[in-house]
């Protein structure tokens, strides 16, 4: 097998330099990584482009670099709202956005919005300021944070790829209100990530308050356009649920993860690695009902992996495998109900950490 050519310059004197810098200023073991991005901005200086591609690349960096800081601080779970920065307090779905941050607080979870005003000020304030995170958009009109959240828990974005970046990365679930071209922007691209394997699964929730009328209309383009066009599948559309209760949204959230508590593949077998795994009653009903989307095998109670104990990762929580096919994700999803069923949901959710080393071999 052909050895990989290592990331490097080319010039044996630089590369010497850049890895003699990076030794020098810190003995973090992620040294080869740091020194990747160094060669990166060594080639973008050699490539020669224009200052406004250089200035998008370092304000790119910078911007990640930040919010990875200020979220390090903190390792309770967190929910996103999304939702139009337009709501005014007395309307119904700004009440229904505050009781829903009020709710997901009072369950030890943090509340990240867009730090804006309408539905993510109702949000943040709901969850008050201890609990509240923001992810700020600079724009003419929206310069500054809302009252509800404290300054070093808010990180302000000049680019909305990077600020969705940081709301996906971040949050373990995910309620989306009424809102306009942006929050569609968020909900789909939200949706596109776990639909398409490339975010794990994650709990959506979309709420508004009764007789609103802002959900229906957009479920049903997904069902009589995308759907029977052919563009999505009917199963992707359990990747999401509607709710009118802030309660029950929370409830559907929190539930979750009353079994499921997180995947990795190994091997190209995908584990789901639970509180409880399914009793032998329990697989033989799963491999009865899901074997569409397992490639060949079977649904099995495992042990950890040997890649899993070298990295430590919940080595704490139980485990089933299987070869899945990699496509049907809201089936996946509905895999993910049924092993939730088997438990009562805990007044509070303990997460895994997150990997040390993000999505390990995924197979793509």
């Amino acid at each position: 097998m052909a050895s990989v050519a290592r990331y490097q310059i080319g010039d044996e004197d630089l590369d010497r330099r850049i890895a003699q810098l990076i030794a020098d200023a810190s003995d973090n073991p992620n040294q080869d990584l740091i020194a990747e991005m160094m060669t990166t901005a060594i080639k973008l200086l050699r490539d020669r482009p224009t200052r406004g591609d250089l200035k998008l690349i370092n304000t790119a960096l910078k911007e990640m670099r930040y919010s990875d800081l200020v979220f390090a601080r903190h390792d309770e779970p967190k929910v996103t709202i999304y939702g139009s920065a337009r709501t005014r307090p007395d309307d119904p779905n700004y009440e229904v956005a505050k009781k829903f941050g009020a709710l997901m607080a009072g369950r030890g979870w943090g509340v990240i919005t867009g730090a804006g005003p309408g539905i993510m000020e109702a949000g943040n304030k709901g969850a008050g300021r201890d609990d509240s995170y923001g992810v700020n958009i600079r724009l003419p009109f929206e310069a500054s944070a809302n009252d509800f959240v404290r300054a070093e828990n808010t990180v302000n974005f000049k680019y909305f790829f990077t600020r969705k970046l940081g709301f996906v990365k971040e949050s373990s679930g995910f309620a989306v209100f009424p809102g306009g071209f942006g929050t569609m922007d968020e909900m789909f691209e939200l949706l596109t990530l776990v639909q398409t394997g490339k975010s794990d699964l994650h709990p959506i929730v979309l709420l508004e308050a009764k007789g609103t009328g802002y959900w229906e209309p957009v479920i049903d383009f997904c069902e009589d356009v995308l759907v029977a066009q052919g563009m999505i599948s009917r199963e992707d559309l359990g990747l999401f649920g509607l709710f009118h209760d802030p309660a029950a949204a929370a409830e559907e959230i929190l539930g979750f993860y009353a079994n499921y508590r997180s995947q990795r593949y190994v091997d190209g077998v995908l584990v789901l690695r639970l509180e409880r795994a399914p009793d032998d009653d329990q697989l033989a009903e799963l491999n009865a009902d899901f074997a569409d989307i397992v490639v060949e095998g079977t649904i099995e109670r495992i042990e950890a992996t040997p890649a899993e104990v070298e990295d430590n990762d919940s080595l704490d929580l139980e485990r089933i495998s299987f070869l899945f096919d990699r496509r049907q994700f809201g089936r996946l999803r509905s895999l993910v109900n049924r092993i939730n069923q088997y438990v009562a949901t805990p007044e509070r959710v303990t997460l895994p950490t997150h990997m040390t080393e993000e999505q390990a071999e995924r197979p793509w």
